[in-house]
């Protein structure tokens, strides 16, 4: 997919963190230190306690398509997912370097890094080549 086709994210300050790992190729989620949940996407506070004591902690970048949609009648098909990572939370990104035939429910993929129209990484994720 050609990078003109990545609209820019919103950075705030509550997400610079997240989308300056991402220029680095990391991928960030966040950690509560008082109930020790792991939440997306990315906020100062805890979603299940409310705490605002969070870390960032970096994820690895592997996980499961949850669900998917296969848009065809765009000008380039493309698909999205949410895809639950192994760190149990579930984000929406593009499935990408992919048959959009193949795809199915709990097809392991892995993170990649693409670009937006003015260069920001944004992380989309890939099918797992199954190993023999």
């Amino acid at each position: 997919m050609s990078a003109k086709m990545y609209i820019d994210p919103t950075i705030t300050m509550e997400s610079e963190a997240y989308w300056q790992a991402a220029n680095e190729g990391k991928l960030l989620v966040k950690r509560c230190g008082d109930c020790g949940q792991v939440h997306f996407f990315p906020r100062a506070i805890c979603p299940e306690c409310f705490s605002s004591n969070t870390e960032w902690q970096e994820a690895s970048g592997k996980g499961r398509i949850y669900s998917y949609s296969v848009t065809r009648r765009a000008e380039v098909p493309y698909a999205i997912a949410y895809v639950t990572l192994e760190e149990g939370v579930t984000m929406l990104s593009n499935i990408v370097e992919a048959d959009l035939n193949a795809l199915a429910v709990d097809m392991p993929v892995e993170v990649v890094f693409g670009k937006t129209r003015n260069g920001q990484a944004l992380p989309l994720f890939r099918p797992v080549e199954a190993s023999t």
